[in-house]
């Protein structure tokens, strides 16, 4: 009431953008809709058979995706729950997206727990997607307007909502670095996906927002390369370009099978040569 002016009993329905303008905005998230819609057809296979839509928002709230049966389109159109509606906390207050978003984390508004009146029928269970530069991307909802609809059953769907959001956030982060090698971390958050992406040169290029937090690194925006050994605490043994010098003969030696004559030809240098470094860099049989 006091920051966005709401009237918690006003009759005014949902904003809706015009079908031009939600073009425009699907295209800026072309790669990610892509990327989340097969998650989405999983979750509403789900939930489809309690009376649940499924939504996708932008990090604006505005409406881009959505998933519901042909029996139940009229009542969620009704509601406000279609592509092109604003679920932002500035135009609905309290609500399942919204707040969400404003909140970076996941949430269940049950019923009552809407700020405006009209909202107050259904019960809305959502989590943040982050994108691979730690910033929010999107927000996933399951929304019901079953009067039946329990707390407790709420629980269970909102556990798969927030399941569904860290599946999506990893495929989207995978597909933003294809070329890239991506090591998976573990984290004490079970509910964040720990994601490295690791180039040619064994520089970490990309990492998600748990990866950020378990291993301190920028909390938002571009990451300052650095050598991905230098997160795992791999500094036992030899330095430098011995080191590196040893894991190219070693990756050599493996793709050959242990054929020294292989290696020493991959490596463009003589058998007799590779012998050496071996010896001197402590390769055995």
């Amino acid at each position: 009431m006091q920051h966005h002016g709401l009237d918690p009993a006003t009759r005014q329905g949902t904003r809706r953008l015009e079908d031009l303008t939600l073009a425009h905005r699907r295209a800026m998230l072309e790669r990610f809709l892509l990327v989340s819609a097969p998650k989405l057809d999983q979750l509403f296979g789900l939930v489809a058979s309690s009376g649940c839509g499924v939504l996708l928002t932008d990090s604006e709230g505005l409406v881009l995706d959505q998933r519901c049966s042909q029996a139940d389109a009229d009542t969620f159109e009704g509601w406000g729950l279609w592509p092109g509606t604003d679920w932002s906390e500035a135009a609905e207050g309290t609500n399942g997206i919204g707040t969400c978003l404003a909140e970076a984390r996941r949430v269940t508004i049950h019923r009552g727990d809407h700020f405006l009146a009209r909202n107050i029928g259904m019960s809305c269970m959502d989590a943040p997607i982050f994108g691979p530069d730690g910033r929010i991307v999107a927000a996933l909802d399951v929304s019901s307007a079953r009067a039946d609809q329990t707390e407790g059953f709420n629980r269970l769907i909102a556990a798969t909502v927030a399941q569904t959001a860290r599946s999506i956030e990893a495929d989207y982060f995978r597909a933003s670095f294809p070329d890239a090698r991506i090591l998976v971390g573990d984290s004490d958050d079970g509910e964040t996906a720990v994601l490295l992406a690791v180039d040619g040169d064994d520089l970490v290029v990309g990492a998600t927002r748990g990866a950020r937090r378990a291993f301190q690194l920028e909390s938002k925006g571009a990451l300052k390369p650095r050598p991905a050994a230098d997160l795992f605490g791999r500094e036992d043994g030899p330095t430098g370009f011995e080191r590196a010098e040893r894991a190219a003969v070693i990756r050599a030696l493996t793709r050959a099978d242990g054929n020294v004559s292989k290696a020493a030809r991959d490596l463009g240098i003589g058998r007799a040569t590779l012998y050496r470094r071996m010896k001197r860099l402590g390769i055995g049989d």
